[in-house]
């Protein structure tokens, strides 16, 4: 009976044994065996995988590429520069004018305002 009792305590010991990572691995690889079970991290291990991940591996943006015919980057930098000093002269709306009152029209009863304002 009690090497019955020693081999289950054996076994619960050898679970609790838990296996070192590796000194290499990324968070993404560690974190898929996670969930995966595995391998069984702590909070603090999980946490740190997780806050690790946007450092590791980098954002997918976009990019634009461009063939500048006869013409550099400089010239055409320039050129937008330029356009950007000189007033926009092209569909230029005119300012509205304000419409003139002779100051005996301005004179009338102003309306009574409220106190909360």
């Amino acid at each position: 009976m009690t090497d019955a009792v020693n081999e289950v305590l054996n076994r619960i010991e050898q679970q609790k044994v838990e296996p070192a990572l590796p000194d290499d691995i990324k968070a993404l690889p560690l974190l898929q065996m996670a969930y995966r079970g595995q391998v069984k991290l702590t909070p603090q291990q999980m946490r740190a995988a997780v806050e690790s991940l946007p450092f590791e591996n980098p954002k997918l943006s976009a990019m634009a590429v461009t063939r500048m015919d006869d013409k550099s980057f400089a010239a055409a930098l320039d050129r937008a520069i330029e356009r950007s000093q000189s007033p926009l002269v092209m569909n230029a709306l005119p300012a509205p004018e304000a419409p003139q009152h002779p100051a005996s029209e301005l004179k009338g009863v102003m309306p009574r305002l409220d106190r909360r304002f």
